[in-house]
């Protein structure tokens, strides 16, 4: 009785610390950019974004720009390649740096800015500035 008993208890532990460990893994679907430049106004909260890092404010350090991820497979020279542009505290990413970037849209004079409290670079593409 006492050995079932145990068996059911290190059994039901087991399965505890497979469904902890895989709730930790579950990522917040992420958004492409072209899926919220039309109508940034239209997403309130906390988002996460795929894009690729395009180019870098010169008038402010703390914000890059990022594109669609189909945008980078675009050439021909009429390509629109919306920028979406990220404002964030910490490190930069690179250009051509694959992110994922989480947090909300935030009106600014002239439109919207992505402000992000998470940047994560999934990859690097070389791409040209």
């Amino acid at each position: 009785m006492k050995r079932s008993l145990l068996l059911v208890f290190v059994c039901a532990c087991i399965v505890l610390a497979g469904a902890v460990l895989l709730s930790g893994c579950n990522q917040a679907p992420a958004l492409n950019v072209n899926e919220v430049g039309a109508d940034p106004a239209a997403y309130t909260g906390t988002i996460t974004l795929v894009g690729v890092t395009k180019g870098f404010s010169r008038n402010d350090p703390a914000v890059f720009g990022i594109i669609d991820l189909k945008e980078m497979q675009c050439t021909s020279p009429t390509c629109s390649m919306p920028v979406l542009p990220v404002k964030f505290a910490g490190k930069i990413p690179a250009l051509g740096d694959e992110v994922r970037v989480t947090g909300n849209f935030v009106q600014v004079q002239g439109g919207y800015l992505f402000s992000a409290n998470d940047v994560k670079v999934v990859r690097n593409h070389q791409v040209g500035g």
